[in-house]
């Protein structure tokens, strides 16, 4: 646990960083740095004790955000389709705060496994080829941006000597949503769950339990060069197990819509995670009937 640190956290109000935040704010001065377009984000994040700095990532200067922070957590990522503004906020941005921030002792860059090319029900490792994965079918500028914030980020800590940890996230979920959420609203509403047709599509869920109890590991196995790792759930599950599952849960009916538009199966090897800050403890059967009744409450569990 991480205590009497002053830590930024940028998309502070996302899936994955809000409840990182909530968890660091009992602790910790922790500051949130976004565009806060929504109001309700930074009210919400302000009731956590989340200090809220609104700046654009893309354009803004960064004089209002504190340069003595001991810890940066990077969580935000913008996908609004357009390469020049989203190549600017993603990797352009992330290396002009890194630099403002890089007195830190740490730096956790948060990348995904949608970095990779895909390879079917492979298990990748870090060393694997990245590529085009079927993000550009929902997100076209995602893959890209990504990989390039990753170069960023190396560049960075090579270039000030900033302690990094690039962590590339699989299938984060829990009570704050996730990919399975997606597939639960569609099954309760009676819409098909969109799938590749190269069956099992298999992923790594990490409930937010594991992510939040993972930061200080991943802060504490950053390192010049840059460390990079796969983050993601220690077991493998498959978009058509976790929907049977829920089905079995709830009684709702499990509809597939397959398409080769869909993001295919994003399976990683996590010998390398185990090694550096250890296996994820939270079961992933646990974890999606707690995603149920927190998500649903309306629905009656079988068993």
């Amino acid at each position: 646990m991480l205590k009497n640190e002053k830590i930024l956290i940028t998309g502070p109000a996302s899936q994955v960083a809000l409840p990182i935040a909530r968890e660091l704010a009992k602790h910790n001065e922790v500051y949130g740095l976004a565009r806060f377009s929504d109001a309700k984000d930074r009210t919400r994040l302000e009731a956590f004790g989340v200090k809220c700095i609104r700046a654009d990532l893309a354009t803004d200067s960064f004089a209002s955000v504190p340069e003595d922070c001991s810890y940066v957590l990077d969580f935000a990522v913008v996908k609004t389709g357009d390469f020049d503004y989203d190549l600017a906020a993603n990797a352009e941005g992330l290396g002009r705060l890194m630099f403002h921030t890089r007195k830190a002792k740490a730096w956790l860059h948060c990348s995904t496994t949608g970095v990779y090319a895909y390879a079917g029900q492979k298990a990748l490792k870090e060393t694997d080829p990245l590529g085009e994965n079927g993000h550009r079918f929902i997100l076209p500028t995602y893959t890209i941006t990504k990989i390039a914030a990753e170069v960023v980020a190396r560049f960075a800590a090579r270039q000030w000597n900033i302690p990094t940890t690039i962590a590339r996230l699989n299938v984060p979920y829990g009570d704050n949503g996730g990919l399975p959420a997606y597939h639960l609203d569609a099954m309760a509403s009676g819409a098909p769950v969109v799938a590749h047709p190269d069956k099992p599509n298999l992923f790594n869920p990490l409930h937010e339990d594991d992510y939040c109890a993972y930061i200080p590991k991943l802060l504490a196995v950053a390192s010049v060069p840059a460390t990079t790792l796969n983050w993601g759930g220690s077991v493998a599950v498959s978009v058509e197990d976790w929907c049977a599952y829920m089905g079995e849960l709830t009684g709702l009916e499990v509809k597939f819509h397959h398409t080769d538009k869909a993001i295919g199966s994003v399976h990683i090897d996590v010998t390398r995670m185990h090694e550096l800050i250890g296996p994820t403890k939270v079961d992933w059967h646990d974890g999606i009937r707690r995603m149920i009744q927190a998500r649903h409450p309306e629905l009656k569990l079988r068993k």
